[in-house]
């Protein structure tokens, strides 16, 4: 696929139901080729690469979250056939602009996914000035970029500096968001969170529900904010079964054999770089 802000690993993108995920804060999509191994033909994964990282690297930053938008709806509706089935996974700030790309596609081109699926993110009206203190100050910034374990083995001193930008860099375009317009969407929207994140809380995931006109489910999985990252084996499994829900003759195994059971939702309401 030759496009500037999708990338897919396979070599026919839309023979498959197709998954749209949108990285965290600071991260490539690169991260989500292992996804597409694990889950074989069920799904067809195609990452939204933003500038400044991975193939992109020369690339100058957005301006907005809304120029992201308007970039990667055009280019997906210019490449996916009319009516193809597709689900948005977006994890943590990748959440926020998968969001933004759901309702893009859906009010302007009438597409909209089988699923809208969020990740370790609050809800869109929680967003205003939650990146000041990674933009105004270097601690938090610092602190966010430590708590992924990416320690002196991992980046030297100029590989730290490039990735404090990037982090820096998606932080200027979360404090600029600003919701607009109609925020319910029609699609059925699921929130998913790590059981131990202190980050986004399971109060905030059922935020998401005043968003989801056509159904809401919060779950969550073992693990911290990271957990999209760090357990993908729990996940892909229910990913592929909201984007092909027909029987499958194999499973999606994880790397050690079948996916671990999921918990379902409370009834109370509740690669490398990961942000907000």
């Amino acid at each position: 696929m030759k496009a500037r802000w999708l990338v897919s690993w396979r070599p026919e993108p839309y023979g498959r139901p197709v998954v749209l995920c949108l990285p965290q804060a600071g991260a490539g999509c690169g991260w989500f080729r292992s996804w597409q191994h694990r889950l074989g033909d069920r799904l067809s994964v195609i990452g939204v690469q933003l500038p400044g990282r991975e193939n992109r690297w020369a690339d100058p930053p957005p301006e907005s979250v809304e120029a992201v938008v308007e970039a990667v709806t055009g280019e997906l509706v210019d490449a996916m056939p009319p009516g193809h089935p597709f689900l948005v996974f977006g994890n943590s700030f990748g959440g926020l602009i998968g969001y933004e790309i759901t309702r893009s596609l859906g009010l302007r081109y009438g597409r909209w996914p089988l699923a809208f699926v969020v990740a370790a993110c609050r809800p869109p009206d929680s967003w205003a000035g939650a990146g000041r203190g990674l933009v105004e100050g270097e601690e938090e910034l610092a602190g966010l970029l430590d708590a992924r374990g990416l320690g002196a083995d991992d980046l030297d001193e100029d590989s730290r500096e490039i990735a404090l930008e990037i982090l820096r860099q998606d932080a200027r375009l979360s404090l600029d968001y600003e919701l607009r317009g109609e925020p319910a969407l029609p699609c059925p929207v699921e929130a998913w969170g790590g059981e131990t994140d202190e980050t986004v809380t399971a109060a905030q995931l059922d935020g998401w529900a005043g968003y989801a006109a056509g159904g809401f489910r919060r779950r969550r999985f073992p693990g911290g904010h990271h957990f999209a990252v760090e357990h993908a084996e729990a996940l892909l499994p229910l990913l592929a079964g909201l984007g092909d829900p027909e029987p499958a003759s194999e499973s999606v195994p994880g790397p050690s054999g079948p996916p671990p059971a999921v918990r379902a939702p409370s009834a109370n309401p509740s690669h490398r770089a990961a942000a907000r």
